[in-house]
């Protein structure tokens, strides 16, 4: 296992570990902080192992942030009209 692969494995626990512990802001400053660290992380998997790959972490990483991307879709859909 490469270095890309096992920081997404290291990311995926530490998001599961960050979703258990309690939050008063709905886990939204810990959610900032996985997307700041996933984006990059994604184009590493992208560069070492190859773009499916990269998709399934992508996948994975938005099952986790489901929230931001709803947020994030409907938004979308706002600005479009």
């Amino acid at each position: 296992m490469n270095g890309s692969l096992a920081a997404a494995v290291i990311w995926v626990l530490c998001a599961n570990v960050m979703a258990v512990i309690p939050s008063r802001d709905n886990h939204w400053q810990r959610a900032y902080f996985l997307i700041a660290l996933g984006v990059p992380l994604t184009v590493w998997i992208i560069v070492q192992n190859g773009m499916f790959a990269g998709l399934v972490f992508l996948i994975a990483s938005g099952s986790m942030l489901r929230w931001p991307l709803i947020y994030l879709w409907r938004w979308v859909r706002r600005q479009n009209g």
